[in-house]
């Protein structure tokens, strides 16, 4: 059974409400039909209730089951505008700005249902910016207890490899932090590995890539690559980790062997550490396209709710997998 089967399978066991705000977009349409018929979650979508039927008509797709809302009617609004008022008043919101917001941002909306607990998660981002996103979520909902930073990670879906959890990978952070700092990365690292074992179930096996092994190159990128692995060693103890390493040391048993011997990491990673956001977007790239991995992500770890971002480019079965697994973070929360 495929990686994303068997998330569907546990996200039925314990359904949860996931919101999807971007309701003029017909991959979201056609993503909540099919989440529907799946019975992944139960789905929330934020709009005019007519215009949104008529576009699930146009595409042939049913609909039946969504919860719509429309923030111009919605009976729990004037509790709503309280809600971000009082959230965000510090920072100067009032409470017609508050309105405003909430009559014309969607995604806005879709994070207050979740911060007043009249929906689990949401999903958006497919005609949306990442920081666009980001932003109301981090305002909003802010970081969990303990977390240093939000970052994003992908879940690769590698067919017919033998590497990794059977060839299910984490990789991060791949979306968000583009220069992280050695105490960021390592905690990037610990976060992953949360997320590796919610969603994957198995013991994350954490590699913290450089494109060097174990000092077989001097520059100040693997210096902090270093430094990252000895700041997890100290602050996250019960984390598996090693690095400095390059992917094949990390990946490959017979490489470990030669390059890092003694590395209980070495040849057995799952989880990749990259060590800036040009390695991590291009090396899940990589293996997306070239390696016809099923891709997963950008989700969002370290909110205090589930929250996820999708790609721009992610046609509507990336939502529905995205869905999928941001339900199953809903379980755990």
């Amino acid at each position: 059974m495929a990686y994303i089967d068997l998330i569907k399978e546990k996200a039925r066991q314990d359904k949860k409400t996931i919101v999807l705000p971007e309701t003029n977009d017909k991959r979201v349409l056609i993503a909540a039909a099919h989440i529907l018929e799946e019975d992944i979650a139960n789905i929330i979508m934020i709009g005019d209730e007519e215009k949104i039927m008529d576009g699930a008509n146009w595409l042939e797709v049913e609909l039946d089951g969504v919860k719509v809302i429309n923030p111009k009617n919605y009976e729990k609004f004037d509790e709503y505008v309280n809600l971000l008022y009082e959230t965000r008043k510090a920072k100067g919101m009032t409470e017609e700005k508050a309105r405003e917001i909430l009559l014309n941002d969607y995604l806005t909306f879709g994070v207050i249902m979740v911060k007043a607990n009249d929906a689990d998660g949401m999903v958006a981002g497919c005609c949306h910016a990442t920081a666009d996103v980001l932003r109301p979520s981090l305002q909003i909902l802010r970081t969990a207890p303990g977390v240093k930073l939000v970052s994003a990670f992908f879940i690769l879906d590698v067919p017919d490899c033998e590497m990794g959890e059977h060839g299910t990978f984490l990789f991060a952070d791949c979306g968000l932090n583009q220069d992280p700092t050695a105490e960021e990365l390592a905690a990037i690292a610990d976060t992953s590995a949360k997320s590796f074992k919610t969603l994957v179930g198995a013991k994350p096996i954490i590699a913290m890539l450089s494109h060097s092994t174990k000092g077989s190159a001097k520059h100040a990128l693997v210096d902090k690559v270093v430094e990252a692995t000895n700041i997890a060693h100290e602050q996250y103890p019960g984390l598996t980790i090693d690095g400095e390493l390059q992917t094949d040391a990390a990946l490959v048993p017979q490489v470990a062997k030669s390059k890092a011997p003694g590395s209980e990491v070495a040849g057995h990673a799952n989880v990749l550490i990259f060590p800036n956001l040009d390695a991590g977007n291009i090396g899940y790239k990589l293996v997306q396209r070239l390696g016809k991995a099923q891709a997963y992500g950008p989700m969002l770890q370290g909110i205090a709710k589930p929250v996820n971002d999708l790609s721009r480019g992610c046609s509507w079965e990336d939502i529905v997998g995205g869905v999928a697994l941001t339900a199953v973070q809903c379980q755990l929360n």
